[in-house]
């Protein structure tokens, strides 16, 4: 049993994952949040069970609510192992599954969020509790999968894991190389690309200041971002600075995607200037398909690139680093091949899907 932070993610970062479970003969359900739910899950081939979930912040009732729910579902349905992953799947399904009795427990950390990206006086109080809120939930697990050194260092360093042996170090989620297969670069100008949700530690603002700076002196340079915005998340970007930015007219706001295949295709160097994530699956895409990266010297981000060898790693929160490197790949555009063609040697060596979930299901003695 999958319990998912939601559909969405399930689909696109546990959908590889779920079909190598199932080709090793297993049967796999799944939880699945309702208040984001989209029938594609389905196609997955598995049982999909509805659950309630607060979509965002700690709620005391509601997150009770959600654990309960949980329990029951686990009892009844009685799975062998469950897998969680994002923080209230982790927390509160890691508990219910206690309680239910699952004889063995797992969770995936796919990153930090908001909470520990944006310090302020709030945030540091919120931190202390889901640091213990993470110490009840991981003390049942098993083993614990993190996607980069830095998350496991700082769930070690603030109690959050309390035994370091549990801990499983994994290149990410994977990245299937056939369905982001190489593809050759596109001929032309270059163009710039992002993809990701219009959140602010994704870096989006910092984003479109650096292209702005790149305009004045290459007008003919395409920038694009893809991704949709969520205005009603606490974290989104503010729907005027959006406004701003398309009516600027410097970066081509896309919106969301069904398949981003066909953008990383027409793109010459891939942009990610996020704050902190797992490991950014978008990167991976990218590499995948042999694209120069940019992207923050930040946790997971730069578990990803090789500075100088398949892109650059850049101060995050700064748009004028990111301007600078922006500048240097039009200045020698045979940087975008050389570096492309090391970003799908990386990917082939270490993020190759099945080799990352031979791995999660070795640690999880499901082979």
């Amino acid at each position: 049993m999958i319990l998912a932070g939601n559909a969405r993610s399930l689909i696109a970062n546990r959908g590889d994952l779920i079909r190598d479970m199932r080709a090793a003969g297993l049967e796999v359900a799944a939880a699945v949040p309702t208040a984001d739910y989209l029938p594609e899950v389905e196609e997955l081939g598995i049982t999909i069970y509805p659950v309630t979930m607060g979509r965002t912040a700690i709620n005391p009732m509601h997150d009770l609510k959600y654990l309960l729910v949980l329990r029951k579902l686990l009892r009844r349905v009685r799975p062998r192992v469950v897998f969680c992953y994002t923080i209230k799947p982790v927390v509160y399904g890691s508990l219910a599954a206690k309680l239910a009795g699952v004889p063995r427990i797992y969770s995936m950390i796919t990153g930090l969020g908001h909470v520990f990206t944006t310090e302020n006086a709030r945030n540091r109080r919120l931190q202390k509790i889901i640091a213990v809120l993470y110490r009840s939930g991981l003390s049942a697990n098993r083993k614990v999968f993190f996607q980069n050194p830095d998350d496991l260092q700082e769930f070690l360093d603030r109690g959050m894991l309390k035994d370091c042996s549990k801990a499983v170090r994994t290149y990410g989620s994977g990245v299937d190389m056939q369905r982001f297969a190489r593809e050759p670069l596109p001929e032309g100008g270059i163009t710039f690309l992002f993809i990701g949700r219009l959140l602010t530690e994704k870096g989006v603002a910092e984003f479109c200041e650096a292209a702005r700076q790149l305009k004045g002196d290459y007008p003919e340079v395409r920038i694009v971002a893809v991704g949709p915005h969520d205005p009603n998340l606490p974290h989104a970007c503010a729907s005027k600075d959006l406004d701003k930015w398309k009516t600027e007219g410097v970066v081509e706001f896309v919106g969301g995607v069904s398949d981003v295949r066909p953008w990383i295709k027409a793109c010459s160097v891939f942009v990610l200037p996020s704050y902190r994530e797992g490991t950014p699956r978008s990167v991976l895409e990218a590499m995948s398909m042999g694209r120069a990266i940019i992207t923050s010297d930040a946790p997971g981000c730069r578990e990803t690139v090789v500075d100088g060898v398949n892109g650059f790693l850049v101060t995050p929160r700064k748009s004028l680093p990111l301007a600078d490197v922006m500048r240097r790949f039009l200045e020698e555009p045979e940087l975008v091949e050389r570096m492309g063609d090391a970003s799908w040697q990386l990917v082939q060596h270490h993020y190759d899907v099945r080799k990352v979930n031979r791995g999660i299901l070795d640690a999880m003695e499901l082979t």
